[in-house]
């Protein structure tokens, strides 16, 4: 059963959650041609030490970074290393935090100084795809209702969805029910209700979605080598509208017009 949050849990949450999207934000000024995945990863430690959060991912599973960092065809899970970013690189920065005991989960994917029109749309539509997803996140709906509106608005645009991996729901620990598929695959049908607080997060291919994992055990790759974004935010459902609680100053979340 997925878990119902009371108020002193939730504003609990939306601290982890703010100290998440801060993080990113400070990794976004921080990243540029030259910079290696590794120096990112201490950064980022760094900035939650400061706010006094720690990595929600360091250790899990023996996960040994403080973040997830994938560049290009890197799906999720990318490891953190001596390798420089480029100019034209895209870096999907999927960064979970702890405090007192909640986590917040949110991703972006960066361009590194810069990127061709081919890997901005295929980033564009991702942050879209997510957006479409937080708008069916809504008390009553399904989470096949979510599924759906990721799955439609990516494939529309003649990109695919990545099978493997999914969102989630999240609070104390990092994966809580319910799973949320980002295409309909015969489930779902899980009522959304208020307090429940779940992790939206298109992860979508350029080409085909099949992906393998690397020897390193971790990191996720496109099978066919084509580029990958992944956005996420985490969402309270609400008796109204959607909670975006990883959001810099929780600051309402801005939904784009198609």
């Amino acid at each position: 059963m997925s878990l119902i949050k009371t108020e002193h849990e939730l504003e609990i949450m939306r601290a982890a959650g703010a100290i998440a999207a801060e993080v990113l934000e400070e990794l976004a000024a921080f990243v540029q041609p030259g910079v290696t995945t590794r120096q990112m990863d201490e950064f980022a430690a760094g900035q939650m030490k400061k706010r006094g959060a720690k990595s929600a991912f360091l250790g899990y599973r023996k996960y040994p970074c403080h973040l997830c960092l994938s560049v290009n065809d890197e799906v999720v899970h990318g490891l953190a290393n001596d390798r420089q970013l480029r100019f034209g690189d895209i870096v999907s920065v999927d960064c979970g935090v702890t405090y007192k005991n909640f986590i917040g989960d949110t991703a972006t994917t960066l361009a590194v100084g810069g990127c061709g029109v081919a890997a901005q749309r295929l980033m564009d539509v991702t942050q879209q795809a997510l957006s479409k997803g937080i708008e069916q996140a809504v008390g009553g709906n399904r989470v096949v209702d979510i599924s759906r509106a990721v799955q439609n608005y990516v494939e529309g645009n003649g990109y695919s969805v990545v099978r493997e991996f999914v969102g989630h729901g999240v609070g104390r620990t990092i994966h809580e029910e319910p799973q949320v598929p980002n295409f309909v695959d015969g489930g779902g049908s899980q009522k959304l209700r208020p307090g429940m607080t779940i992790a939206i997060e298109p992860m979508v291919n350029a080409g085909r979605p099949e992906v393998k994992i690397l020897k390193d055990g971790w990191t996720v790759v496109t099978q066919d080598g084509s580029l990958s974004a992944h956005f996420e935010h985490t969402v309270l459902i609400t008796t109204g509208e959607p909670e975006i609680l990883t959001c810099v100053g929780k600051m309402p979340f801005a939904l784009k017009p198609a």
